[in-house]
């Protein structure tokens, strides 16, 4: 990829370059797509699939999985890639937890992603809201395996104990983007306290899978890509998933360079060599995106019951 940038650009007008062949959405809307839509509109609830821009949205609304967005949908962070609305957030609503768990029930899931808005307003950064949701999923669906993507809690470790105490089955929080890029991509959070919260996590909980994620186009080199791998490793890291960053609108940061389908190969098998136990790499790869494939138990219980 050459030199690495000087900065990170910012398009103040007109639009990004087009988009290539394999960038490009094709929306479809079936009934699942319908079904799901309605369930969120009368729960109330709201979704990263939506706030946050996501391609995949149509494909995976259509198999029925979708990423809840707990703690309201106004953030208290401005990420400089990120679609979700940045301003003062509502109070919290304490239902939240029992209604996204009644979605869950009716959509009939089997693998459910909890995420959340930064909520730097409270104490906790909403932990005991994402604990709450947890349980109230395992109360209503025993069998289904839950995620949780965290923000960092602005290094509360309390707080981050408190979503480990009701076990999810995959702690995911993304590093986003390379050390060099990251304050300049992010709003507040921090390269390394991001690997700190990784560390502390499977020192709290060994036997709980931890997953975090990397956009590339910013501008990052490969060798960049690949120190942000073993700098992910360093701390045991077992799951990571790598997508092409796509600007959500004018105003946020633009894209420097569209990778191939066949560097995503590439950066995939770069992470496999370094020991991460999946890797999931490709341009409209999300950190939600085949989710329910990567939890350890489901997959394991899946090639036992094929003879695989």
């Amino acid at each position: 990829m050459g030199k690495p940038e000087a900065s990170v650009r910012v398009m103040e007008s007109g639009t990004a370059k087009v988009r290539p062949e394999w960038l490009k959405i094709r929306a479809k809307t079936g009934e699942n797509y319908k079904q799901l839509k309605e369930i969120m509109r009368t729960q109330s609830l709201h979704t990263v699939c939506e706030e946050a821009h996501c391609p995949n949205l149509f494909e995976c609304w259509e198999l029925r999985t979708a990423t809840f967005m707990i703690l309201g949908d106004i953030c208290t962070r401005a990420c400089r890639f990120c679609a979700v609305h940045t301003g003062r957030p509502n109070e919290l609503d304490l239902r939240e937890p029992e209604r996204v768990a009644d979605a869950v029930v009716a959509m009939g899931l089997e693998h459910v992603v909890i995420t959340s808005v930064a909520r730097d307003d409270l104490a906790d950064g909403g932990a005991s809201v994402f604990a709450e949701t947890i349980r109230a999923v395992r109360r209503k669906v025993p069998t289904c395996s839950v995620e949780v993507l965290i923000p960092d809690f602005d290094g509360n470790w309390d707080a981050l104990a408190a979503v480990l105490d009701a076990r999810p089955d995959v702690m995911n929080h993304n590093i986003e983007t390379v050390r060099r890029l990251s304050d300049t991509v992010r709003s507040r959070a921090k390269y390394e306290r991001t690997l700190e919260l990784l560390r502390r996590s499977k020192e709290m909980a060994p036997d709980i899978p931890t997953k975090s994620s990397i956009m590339v186009g910013l501008g990052e080199t490969f060798e960049e890509i690949y120190e942000t791998m073993d700098d992910l490793r360093g701390v045991d890291v077992d799951i990571l998933t790598i997508g092409q960053y796509l600007q959500p609108t004018a105003k946020h940061l633009q894209v420097v360079r569209y990778y191939t389908p066949t560097e995503f190969l590439r950066l995939r098998g770069e992470g496999l060599r370094r020991g991460f136990k999946h890797v999931e790499s490709g341009p409209m790869v999300r950190s939600s995106y085949h989710a329910k494939d990567q939890v350890p138990w489901r997959h394991t219980a899946s090639s036992a019951g094929s003879g695989e």
